[in-house]
């Protein structure tokens, strides 16, 4: 009878864990990204600090330059307190590389690259754990752009390869082929490399697709400005 109650409670603390896990994506999914990494963060979990770096991550996109440093390096604190939690959850990872890409633009050159390196290393770590995730191959595909785009002396002391661009979001695109995000992303590399026609047609293709979330109707505003100047 004990083992019962015990099972039972069990059960009842995971179903609870998982409603408070969607009550922060619901947060999250409406633009709360405060309230969303607070709740998220609250749960103590590997997959809540996961969620806490990506809202963290992404809310700072939505305030002034001056204040996105802080909130990235606060991201990366979120992403590594979900990987002490499990050491082989692959979002937890795929969020560190994503924030530490994201101060990377806010750094100088030295230590831009340092954090270059830090991003491929944890975004191979995810996609080794989790071979479909997505995400993963999207920021892959976008690491080596970023980095050609800077010229030689990046590309050689990263390995970045212009040939790992395309079969990348080629990747995620297979996986999630409707998910807008993975061909705005592509069509920003695409720009990178200076092919505009063919970042054109991504955008189109995004922009044929439902946005539902504060966050991807915010993308779709900027893939449609961006393919109003491409033509």
């Amino acid at each position: 009878m004990r083992s019962l109650i015990v099972s039972f409670a069990l059960a009842l603390s995971v179903t609870a864990a998982a409603q408070s896990q969607q009550t922060a994506k619901t947060l999250f999914d409406q633009g709360k990204w405060q309230e969303a990494a607070t709740a998220a963060a609250a749960l103590n979990t590997a997959d809540g600090f996961a969620l806490a770096a990506e809202a963290t991550t992404a809310g700072a996109g939505l305030v002034p330059d001056n204040q996105k440093k802080a909130l990235f390096e606060k991201a990366q604190g979120y992403a590594r307190q979900a990987i002490a939690k499990d050491r082989n959850n692959a979002d937890a990872y795929f969020e560190l590389a994503r924030a530490q890409g994201r101060l990377a633009q806010f750094s100088g050159i030295l230590q831009s690259l340092g954090l270059a390196g830090e991003m491929k290393k944890n975004l191979d770590t995810a996609v080794r754990l989790n071979p479909r995730l997505a995400g993963a191959y999207v920021a892959l595909g976008l690491w080596h752009a970023n980095l050609i785009s800077k010229g030689f002396i990046a590309t050689r002391a990263t390995g970045a390869d212009r040939n790992q661009i395309i079969p990348n979001f080629e990747k995620a695109i297979a996986l999630e082929p409707n998910v807008a995000v993975h061909r705005i992303e592509y069509a920003n590399a695409l720009m990178l490399q200076g092919k505009k026609a063919e970042a054109a047609a991504q955008l189109e293709r995004a922009l044929a697709m439902n946005a539902d979330t504060f966050w991807e109707k915010r993308n779709e505003d900027a893939a449609r400005a961006t393919l109003a100047k491409l033509k």
